[in-house]
């Protein structure tokens, strides 16, 4: 298969500009236009052309993409240009941005200049800054001569950079870089437009009700007075205490004291303005000053998105967007995170449904983070349980509770659930006890989660000591000892340590870039390392976390890639995919089999990991059937 690079010059002004504007919404809005086009076959010279979108077709039409693989830097952005406004749909799709994040993360830049600039490919120029608020028709024929030079540049460039990164990254990444892009660039899955307009009219009926009830409560005549008491922190603490919310808190950076956590980025208050309340949300949209709550936004964006997508979805991912390779939302659309336990706020995963003739089946590789650690970590009981289809989660909290529970005790399966997937990873009685009331509304004191840690912490012994390999992971990490030799984490031999990061099966490493040791604020010293947070604490337990969650990221990822080889995949969401199915119980039943098939097989490198899955079909995906 060739590679055809490519990239696309278009008109950007200040308030129309990919800083400020999703991609599709940049693409499809009518100030669009593309001022040329550079492409480069293989390891040919890059040709430029510019002209009408006639005789940009005709020029791009003259490269056989049926049998061509086409990279660009950003393949996002250029294979949607390619694909929406010229409908060209090449055989395979590569991206060096994607290629890039796995290997350099945030610590490089993810930029062509700043990428090329670290390999010592060349120099990135900066034409485009001279071409802010230009159309074609402004360009005199020197100008857009030395643009398409600038252009050209890009374009060789890329195909260099590619060449760099090609040979650390699997042919599976590929695959998966492919796969992520094809959701986007040629959408699958629908909207549908008449439940997101019903939706939308009750969601605007309920906040006026909500805004005069607020106005009422507080003694307000208008929002402005409201918005003047909910500004102050002390008077929407007290607003929220007597609402029984519990009041997000902080450390203060400033006095190192516990303080209220009522910035608009502070992940308490992200938290409440997804509260199940309407009231809650309504209160923090006023507090901010906007006029919509999450929900509203969220819905007319997705009416906006398909409006100008004629009903299309398209799917916008990061492939690794996270330390732990994981998918990520981007473009102001987190489809990871669409709510599913308020039934009125479901409807947002109702509105995505398959097309005519077809249904949504989701795949999702059950518990897998916990399968995965309790086999790594050698964690015989929990292995077998899993094992032979065991309910772990009420196993544990009949411990907990001293009574037999099962799925018809909800909340007690809750503590048991939680339990087992969070202090996995040395998750404190606090932290717990915050988690089952955020989570589940389930509210037990410290005392009993100290009893719920500790029972833990005592039946699955082999964890803890994970923890403490990932303690001296960081000692030798942070000075990589004369006389030190590389060692697997866990007990099996899958995760190598070496003076690089921690090596996973794909090839890839889980790394903690100027790892050293400091001192708290309460003069405590403890590891840190240089996120892309700033300086970020790291201790044996998060080290756990973070390779556990990479290794059911390789197996889930892998897991999509095959069965995508059989039915197109539309979307990942965690541990799950959702792939479209021919309407049709012979069809819907043979993919059945498949995925059973696919993810119940553990991959090579971890032979008797017992993995499982549950299948959910349905014509829009909040409301699947398993």
């Amino acid at each position: 298969m060739s590679i055809t690079t490519i990239d696309f010059e278009t008109t950007y002004d200040s308030d129309y500009t990919l800083s400020k504007m999703t991609t599709e919404e940049y693409i499809n809005d009518p100030r669009f236009e593309v001022i040329g086009v550079s492409v480069k076959q293989d390891d040919h010279p890059a040709e430029w052309a510019s002209g009408t979108h006639d005789e940009l077709a005709q020029f791009l039409r003259r490269f056989d993409w049926g049998s061509s693989a086409l990279l660009a830097h950003n393949t996002l952005f250029d294979g949607s240009i390619l694909k929406w406004k010229f409908d060209i749909s090449p055989a395979f799709y590569l991206d060096t941005l994607s290629m890039s994040r796995p290997l350099h993360g945030w610590e490089v830049g993810g930029s062509l200049a700043k990428l090329v600039s670290f390999y010592g490919l060349g120099v990135k120029g900066n034409e485009v800054i001279n071409a802010k608020g230009m159309r074609r028709c402004d360009f005199s024929p020197d100008v857009l001569s030395r643009y398409g030079d600038y252009c050209i540049n890009d374009t060789e460039l890329t195909y260099k950079l590619f060449e760099k990164l090609a040979p650390e990254i699997p042919q599976e990444e590929l695959e998966l870089i492919h796969l992520t892009l094809l959701m986007f660039i040629r959408p699958l899955l629908e909207l549908d437009e008449d439940l997101l307009v019903h939706r939308l009219s009750q969601i605007q009926q309920e906040k006026e009700e909500l805004l005069a009830g607020l106005k009422n409560h507080l003694g307000c005549s208008t929002t402005e007075e409201v918005r003047a008491r909910l500004c102050s922190n002390p008077q929407f603490a007290k607003i929220l205490e007597d609402l029984g919310v519990p009041l997000p808190m902080k450390v203060s950076k400033k006095t190192g004291k516990d303080a209220f956590a009522f910035a608009k980025t502070d992940l308490g208050f992200i938290a409440l303005e997804e509260h199940p309340s309407p009231l809650v949300q309504q209160i923090c949209s006023v507090r901010l000053g906007t006029k919509s709550t999450i929900e509203e936004s969220r819905t007319k964006s997705f009416l906006e998105i398909s409006g100008r997508n004629q009903g299309k979805l398209p799917v916008p991912l990061k492939y690794v967007g996270t330390p732990t390779l994981r998918w990520a939302g981007m473009d102001e659309i987190n489809l990871q995170n669409l709510p599913s336990r308020d039934k009125d706020k479901r409807h947002l995963k109702r509105s995505i449904k398959a097309p005519k003739g077809y249904l949504i089946l989701n795949a999702d590789s059950s518990q897998v983070e916990a399968r995965c650690g309790a086999w790594w970590a050698g964690e015989t009981w929990m292995v077998e349980a899993f094992r032979e289809n065991r309910d772990v989660y009420s196993e544990f909290a009949t411990e907990v509770y001293g009574y037999p529970v099962n799925k018809a005790l909800p909340t007690e399966r809750f503590v048991g659930k939680e339990s087992i997937l969070s202090l996995q990873y040395g998750t404190g009685p606090v932290k717990l006890q915050h988690s089952l009331e955020t989570k589940g509304d389930v509210k037990l004191s410290e005392a009993e989660c100290k009893r719920v840690v500790w029972a833990y912490r005592s039946k699955n012994s082999k964890i803890p000591e994970l923890w403490k390999q990932g303690d001296q992971v960081l000692k030798n990490l942070m000075s990589w000892p004369s006389d030190a030799w590389s060692f697997y984490l866990g007990c099996h031999e899958i995760a190598p340590l070496t003076p690089y990061g921690i090596r996973l099966p794909n090839g890839f490493y889980i790394r903690y870039p100027g790892i050293r040791l400091a001192r708290d604020k309460t003069g405590q010293p403890r590891m840190i390392y240089d996120s892309r947070k700033g300086p970020t604490a790291v201790w044996g337990g998060v080290v756990m976390a973070n390779v556990n969650s990479a290794l059911a990221r390789i197996i889930v990822a892998e897991q999509l890639r095959v069965i995508a080889e059989h039915y197109p995949l539309c979307l990942s969401v965690h541990d799950s995919g959702l792939f479209l199915v021919k309407d049709s119980q012979a069809e819907v039943d043979r993919a059945k089999e498949l995925i059973y098939s696919v993810m119940r097989t553990p991959p090579a490198w971890a032979k008797g990991l017992p993995l499982n899955c549950e299948i959910g079909v349905g014509k829009n995906y909040g409301d699947l059937e398993t």
